[in-house]
């Protein structure tokens, strides 16, 4: 007389979750380890070591003053125009690459998979500021030995810490692009177009009548975040243009790729 073996099942309550820090640090790697992230910050890298070497010959030829800011500031300048690009691979990669279904697969729960990749983008903007103050300190430092009469050490962590704000909001904008499109040139064409094209036709617009200029200034995020770059944020008024165009540029794209992120049928 036959029995029927009793049904197996895989028991996982006992499995430890995975850590939140395990998941950034994946994403983490993730962020260089393709070819696009790999190039990226090659490129990244390449930029910055052409305009420091070109800042420091000339400077060391001609003989002209140097100051500590001209360094570090124009590293974080070139990093500031292509990092956000790094933001939006991060986040379109699961879908670009078509590798979302084995992430989502390993961990399940989305949210914590998209707040991995935002911490990465913070990561990141933090390293760049580090760097920036390293490129900084050995740029300056080079020009002390040969010509220390006309070097400067003028370090003012205020503007630092503006320029690690800017970056991190900057990062946040392409990151947010990036999950409401989930398309790789898609979302980097349309950062490109409002960062570079968008606060120039509300300008152009604005000039046309003054109260328009006035209302359009509540919309236009670069030019809200100028004062901050500038550690010249003291008013109200630029507080809330800051706060107001950041919620139109930054938190809506964001909630809507977050939306469809969590709600998107993966394939």
């Amino acid at each position: 007389m036959s029995t029927t073996a009793p049904p197996l099942h895989l028991d996982v309550s006992g499995t430890a979750p995975i850590p939140f820090w395990r998941q950034v640090r994946v994403e983490f790697r993730k962020s260089y380890d393709t070819r696009a992230g790999f190039w990226l910050l090659a490129t990244i890298g390449i930029l910055v070591a052409l305009v420091e070497g070109f800042i420091l010959i000339a400077t060391l030829v001609q003989e002209t003053s140097i100051l500590w800011s001209d360094f570090a500031y124009t590293a974080g300048g070139i990093t500031s125009l292509l990092l956000p690009v790094l933001a939006i691979l991060l986040v379109t990669s699961e879908w670009s690459q078509r590798s979302a279904m084995v992430s989502f697969a390993l961990e399940p729960r989305r949210s914590r998979v998209v707040g991995a990749k935002l911490a990465v983008s913070a990561v990141y903007a933090a390293l760049t500021m580090v760097a920036m103050l390293v490129i900084g300190v050995v740029g300056t430092g080079i020009c002390e030995l040969v010509q220390p009469e006309l070097t400067e050490w003028d370090f003012d962590a205020k503007l630092a810490i503006a320029f690690l704000v800017s970056q991190l909001l900057t990062m946040a904008l392409g990151f947010a692009f990036g999950a409401l499109l989930l398309n790789t040139p898609a979302a980097i064409v349309v950062f490109f177009i409002y960062w570079y094209i968008v606060p120039t036709v509300l300008f152009a617009v604005g000039s046309l009548r003054d109260w328009l200029g006035d209302l359009l200034e509540w919309f236009n995020f670069q030019a809200a975040l100028q004062p901050l770059v500038d550690w010249e944020l003291n008013t109200g008024e630029e507080w809330a243009k800051l706060l107001v165009s950041g919620v139109i540029w930054i938190g809506l794209p964001l909630a809507g790729g977050l939306y469809r992120i969590l709600r998107a049928e993966v394939k």
